[in-house]
């Protein structure tokens, strides 16, 4: 049976989940992903995780710099794919997206029309959504705004945080992405127009100002933003610690309990034995791992072994 060929476009390890099962079941001509970028106290220059899944699999590779390169668009010309498929890479220009019989198809790790943008899985428990999941669509000129092809739903537990919802939609995506192929192959998708609602959630790239922990939000926003985040690029806000402010990344934090405090005790730091609470304006947040500016993530218990913190501490 003649196998459909395709171009990957695709970055970090998120995608490689649905390269490897591409690159099981059709014809893989060649992976685009991103340039090697110099990364670390040694400025060493690092690998995307899709080049390197695909370097060990001998799939051929290409990383251009600027993808309206003509010379790049005559050789992805060339190679006479019917189909190119895009998971977790940057926006592609009409050039590009254009290009194969059968079109492009972007995996997206949200139910669009909703969480369009590049931070999907970060905002749905941010915003402490109940339900998730993948939708696969035709690529237009418009970021998220194309045909959908399909969707798969999910139900978010209570104790996902942003690396294990990541890792179950890499592998849901792969499978819906799997069923897209084939549908899209055999001529049977029966496509549908994304919604026009404007009462849409959006899922805006991640910065140091919306990942900064608002302590006037309810107890719940500031739930959904620790486990959002966790555990990169991880929560925030500044600690004030005696005579010293500091950076402070709260990774993993519970609902020690639910009351109103006055504007003057919100923020507050107690520590309470072993444990860090924190006043927010409706609720106490018991920190259970966090992060100090220049440090390694320590569980909670472990850092009050040797860090000191003053009985006037509190964040902001």
């Amino acid at each position: 049976m003649k196998k459909t060929k395709i171009i990957f476009f695709g970055t970090p390890d998120f995608a490689v989940k649905s390269l490897k099962v591409i690159n099981d079941n059709f014809d893989v001509l060649c992976v685009v992903t991103s340039p090697d970028k110099k990364s670390g106290r040694g400025l060493k220059m690092n690998e995307s995780e899709v080049k390197r899944f695909s370097s060990d699999n001998n799939i051929p590779i290409k990383q251009p710099e600027n993808l309206k390169n003509e010379e790049f668009l005559d050789e992805i010309s060339s190679l006479g794919a019917e189909l190119f498929i895009v998971v977790a890479f940057k926006k592609l220009p009409k050039e590009v997206f254009s290009i194969p019989a059968l079109g492009t198809i972007n995996l997206h790790a949200s139910l669009l029309p909703d969480y369009r943008g590049a931070a999907p899985i970060n905002w749905v428990l941010i915003n402490n959504e109940r339900i998730t999941g993948v939708t696969t669509f035709f690529i237009n000129e418009k970021i998220d705004h194309g045909d959908i092809i399909l969707k798969q739903e999910i139900l978010i537990n209570d104790n996902d945080d942003f690396k294990s919802l990541y890792n179950r939609l890499s592998v849901i995506g792969s499978e819906v992405l799997l069923k897209t192929i084939k549908i899209v192959a055999s001529g049977k998708a029966k496509i549908q127009k994304q919604n026009k609602n404007k009462d849409l959630n959006m899922a805006p790239k991640l910065n140091a100002r919306n990942t900064r922990i608002n302590w006037n939000d309810n107890i719940d926003k500031i739930l959904g933003m620790i486990r959002g985040l966790s555990p990169k690029p991880g929560s925030w806000t500044t600690l004030k610690n005696g005579d010293k402010e500091i950076r402070l990344k709260i990774l993993k934090a519970s609902l020690l309990s639910r009351s109103n405090f006055r504007e003057s005790s919100i923020g507050k730091v107690l520590v309470i034995k072993d444990e860090i609470h924190i006043n927010s304006k409706d609720g106490i947040v018991n920190c259970i791992k966090i992060q100090l500016e220049n440090k390694k993530e320590m569980l909670v218990k472990d850092l009050l072994n040797g860090y000191k913190f003053d009985e006037n501490s509190r964040v902001y």
